[in-house]
């Protein structure tokens, strides 16, 4: 770790909050230099949805490299990206109900982010991006000019513009509707927002506190978007790829987005892989107007085909992922039950917050669950949430392990930050 602190970037942020040198991982487990074992409720902060290693996609991976086949062809055609994209389509997709043209961007969730705002600007004509508050979309400019965290959004040095905020459903209190409000300043031609390109959302807000959206405030944004001409984009990076029990978070709510992002456990395996679902008639690109080297890994593609074919071919995998999920509810509900109102526990399908309230209590919950062998991260405006994330492919008996552990590590620190 001197080494690390001597060498690397002072940007760097997980090295701090878990301090230790990991060399191997399987499932949910992570070992360290030193052999102590790490639980693990972090998983590449959602790129990890069927754990580390997984073994049938090693497999496949390691066949096809065997092979010689094409690794890097920019946006060649090849067999692996072939093959996905059918598959992706009949498995996922048609049995939806469901059409999209693919744009692979370059690697990153935030990559991906850059391109849908781009389309958006370029169908509609339009400049304005409705984001919302506690959103949170990547760092890179576009990106980050559409996220709400100040701490984020001053280190990009520039003044950021192109995004309006509106609050996100609960932001006003439980007897305010949000939606109505964002319907009314697009409806008033003397509000002072420009009418929008598109509106951009998470039904799950991960980095912003695990804040969930009803069902009926997201089916009334996707129709103020319509109403106003704008096109509706869902930010499935975190809570898609069936975080939140079926593959899109959306899904629960009959949503039909003008634009999908997907990223992070879109791979299935950690590797770099991000793609835009577009409406065949808001695909308006034209060749190369938007382009960049690393775009649809073709190594990533074929980890993302072995975890369609493992787990997406039928339902039985979303059904267990939401019993698992039920579990996680009762047991948080539980824990936080024993200190009265004090504690809040929100979330869906496999996604979960426990709000500490305060970001000092949260911090060394994580702390003396890391000591004791968790690794959960916080979120949250002030990072007060802790933020539950756990592979999708979880045993039981892990996951209580890992459950306890973060009972033990909050009654710790209460005890360590209780009020003199």
């Amino acid at each position: 770790m001197q080494a690390l602190e001597a060498l690397e970037s002072g940007v760097r942020m997980y090295s701090r909050s878990f301090p230790a040198v990991f060399c191997r991982a399987c499932g949910s487990i992570m070992l360290t230099e030193n052999g102590r074992k790490i639980i693990d409720f972090l998983c590449g902060a959602g790129t990890l949805n069927y754990g580390h290693n997984n073994r049938r996609f090693k497999a496949a991976i390691a066949d096809y490299l065997a092979s010689d086949a094409v690794v890097h062809g920019l946006d060649m055609a090849t067999p692996a990206k072939l093959e996905f994209m059918e598959t992706f389509n009949s498995v996922i997709l048609q049995r939806r109900n469901l059409q999209y043209r693919f744009q692979f961007t370059g690697p990153t969730g935030a990559n991906a982010i850059e391109a849908a705002i781009k389309l958006s600007r370029k169908v509609t004509g339009r400049q304005n991006i409705i984001s919302f508050t506690n959103g949170y979309h990547g760092m890179s400019l576009g990106a980050i000019a559409a996220s709400g965290n100040r701490y984020y959004r001053k280190a990009s040095g520039v003044s950021l513009s192109g995004a309006t905020f509106m609050p996100y459903d609960g932001y006003l209190g439980p007897d305010a509707d949000a939606a109505d409000y964002l319907q009314k300043l697009l409806r008033d031609e003397s509000s002072g927002v420009d009418y929008p390109a598109a509106v951009l959302l998470e039904t799950v807000q991960g980095e912003g506190g695990i804040n969930v959206a009803r069902k009926e405030w997201l089916q009334s944004i996707q129709a103020i978007a319509k109403n106003a001409g704008a096109l509706l984009i869902v930010d499935e990076i975190q809570m898609g790829c069936g975080r939140t029990g079926e593959f899109f978070s959306f899904e629960f709510a009959d949503l039909s987005p003008d634009i999908v992002v997907l990223s992070k456990s879109l791979s299935g395996f950690g590797l770099p892989l991000s793609m835009l679902l577009i409406k065949e008639e808001c695909d308006a690109w034209q060749p190369g107007e938007h382009t960049g080297t690393f775009r649809g890994n073709n190594l990533a593609l074929v980890s993302a085909m072995a975890a369609l074919e493992l787990y997406w071919r039928d339902d039985i995998f979303a059904q267990g992922v939401h019993r698992t999920g039920a579990v996680m509810r009762h047991r948080l509900e539980s824990i936080a039950a024993q200190y009265g109102n004090r504690f809040s526990v929100r979330g869906r399908g496999m996604a979960f917050g426990f709000d500490c309230g305060a970001p000092e209590l949260a911090a060394t919950t994580a702390r003396t669950a890391f000591e004791k062998g968790l690794m959960v991260e916080r979120c949250g405006p002030v990072d007060q949430v802790i933020k539950f994330l756990p592979a999708l492919t979880i045993d039981s008996e892990t996951l209580n392990d890992g459950l306890e552990i973060f009972e033990h590590s909050l009654g710790e620190a209460l005890k360590q930050t209780r009020p003199a």
